[in-house]
């Protein structure tokens, strides 16, 4: 009987043979409901009547959609398709270059392989100067400013600006103020525009959530503002906790995009891509896809509020916040890198390279960054003293002490003071792919330095003239002039006042002697 038993349970029971094994006869699928079936009726039904009709409208439905998809390229063909439109517009422009200086040129077969080896130069040398290897040599050329020469007010802003953008060409300008006003201005004329904020209802359609905390009403206030590489998208972030895009060939506000649990301090797009990085007080770094109008990710580490932001061509964000450190966070590989400050809060910071760093901090001092190393390799002390007089004061070559930290000038208690606001360093700028930067401060000048890789120094070059607090600065991607934001008030705060400040877009053209004159 045991046997018996035994051999019954070892063939597992199945359908019969000469029977087809049906998936109605599953449990499983019985359980279907009834709507769920009376859906899938209607649907063959309605495939049904669609290819009655084909011979009529049916017919040129289908063609339609053969027709789109055939248009669909896949990502590789738009590759190709925008790199060839590339090399046609760089040959073009060299090409217009090549006429302007040399109206009686040799054949054309000769003209256009020299265009190509021409064109190959030029993204090779471009390639080498964004990933660092090598660098335009502009602060050498840079002559020392006349006593007459200054920081010329360009656009007038009625309350202290927040934040200064250019776009790629060095044609446009962007700038935005406390009040909410974002202006958009030739760089030549100074000829402004100003962007018009929609109305509560159509901030809400656009993406805008209820205000939060004690807020009653949309605050307009502009912290920080970021335009893309093709100068299509304008992005500010201020006090309303929100994202805003805006379309800088019409001037219209697009989307919003919420999320932050505190005001937006600053924004940065990176380079040739629709990826947009916003930092918060909250303490977070979020990313956005512009073109797909979306959120992506988002990065925590600092303990502080994020107070600076800066990108290039790789997928790296370097940030600083109030917990007095620097982060760069390697967005593929979900890992950051912490840089600690000395012994003071860091205000700012951008790329120098993709390994080299600047910083600013409240103390007065200029900080520059190595990745290999956790601590600065160079500070500059006292970048922006606050002189009784207003006077310049200029290094002497007897001035470094051991510890590689800069003491700019013979200075006094009685001539100067860093412990004021005036001389917290609230903005650094660099000049893209070059060995020129820029810091500014309320001390009531705008200092020029030259970066010494080879040496891990940050040298004092010059000091430019400008009343007020440089909240914001940019360089011209050629090297030609610096944009300085200025105001009477600090960009985060109202700890301190300039009465004598302008509030505006302050301009000054630099003085670059021709590169033959530095070649030995």
């Amino acid at each position: 009987m045991k046997n018996k038993k035994r051999g019954g349970s070892s063939a597992p029971k199945g359908p019969k043979k000469g029977k087809a094994f049906s998936l109605d006869d599953d449990p499983f699928f019985g359980a279907e409901s009834k709507k769920r079936r009376k859906v899938e009726l209607d649907e063959i039904e309605s495939e049904s009547d669609a290819d009655v009709g084909s011979d009529g409208e049916g017919g040129g439905e289908e063609a339609e959609e053969e027709e789109e998809e055939a248009v669909v390229e896949t990502a590789d063909e738009k590759r190709n398709r925008l790199a060839h439109e590339f090399l046609e517009n760089t040959r073009e422009l060299l090409r217009r270059a090549k006429e302007d200086e040399d109206d009686d040129s040799g054949e054309e077969d000769v003209k256009e392989g020299e265009m190509d080896s021409l064109v190959g130069k030029m993204l090779q040398q471009q390639q080498l100067e964004d990933s660092g290897r090598a660098r335009r040599a502009i602060a050498s050329r840079v002559k020392k400013p006349e006593p007459t020469d200054e920081l010329r007010i360009l656009v007038k802003h009625r309350q202290p600006v927040t934040a200064v953008a250019l776009s790629e060409v060095d044609l446009r300008g962007f700038s935005a103020s406390k009040d909410g006003t974002i202006l958009h201005w030739d760089v030549d004329s100074g000829k402004s525009e100003k962007y018009l904020w929609p109305s509560d209802a159509v901030l809400k359609s656009h993406g805008v959530k209820d205000p939060q905390g004690r807020a009653k009403k949309h605050s307009k206030h502009v912290l920080a503002l970021a335009v893309s590489s093709d100068g299509r998208y304008l992005a500010s972030g201020g006090l309303d906790r929100h994202v805003h895009l805006w379309d800088t060939r019409t001037r219209e506000h697009i989307l919003a995009f919420p999320g932050h649990r505190g005001p937006v301090s600053c924004l940065t797009f990176r380079q040739g891509s629709s990826e947009l990085f916003s930092g918060s007080y909250d303490r977070t770094v979020k990313i956005w896809n512009v073109e797909d109008r979306a959120y992506i990710n988002t990065l925590f580490g600092h303990q502080g509020e994020v107070l600076s932001i800066d990108c290039l061509r790789k997928e790296r964000v370097l940030t600083v916040g109030h917990d007095r450190s620097m982060q760069l966070f390697k967005v593929p590989e979900e890992s950051r890198l912490v840089f600690r400050a000395p012994a003071s809060s860091l205000e700012c910071c951008c790329f120098i390279s993709n390994d080299e760093f600047l910083s600013g901090s409240d103390d007065g001092s200029v900080e520059l960054w190595d990745m290999l190393r956790k601590k600065p390799v160079c500070i500059a002390k006292n970048a922006h003293p606050l002189l009784a007089a207003q006077k310049n004061a200029e290094p002497k070559d007897g001035d470094r002490i051991p510890n590689g930290h800069i003491e700019n000038g013979n200075h006094t208690s009685e001539s100067y003071d860093c412990s004021s606001t005036n001389s917290w360093v609230s903005s650094v700028a660099v000049c893209s792919g070059s060995d020129l930067a820029a810091s500014g401060a309320g001390n009531g000048s705008v200092r020029l330095w030259a970066i010494k890789s080879e040496s891990k120094v940050i040298q004092p070059l010059h000091n430019i003239p400008l009343v007020g607090f440089v909240n914001s600065l940019a360089f011209a991607k050629s090297g030609q002039f610096l944009v300085a934001g200025v105001g009477k008030e600090p960009r985060l705060g109202r700890w301190g006042l300039n009465p004598a400040a302008r509030n505006g877009i302050a301009i000054y053209s630099l003085n670059l002697s021709s590169e033959d004159a530095n070649t030995p």
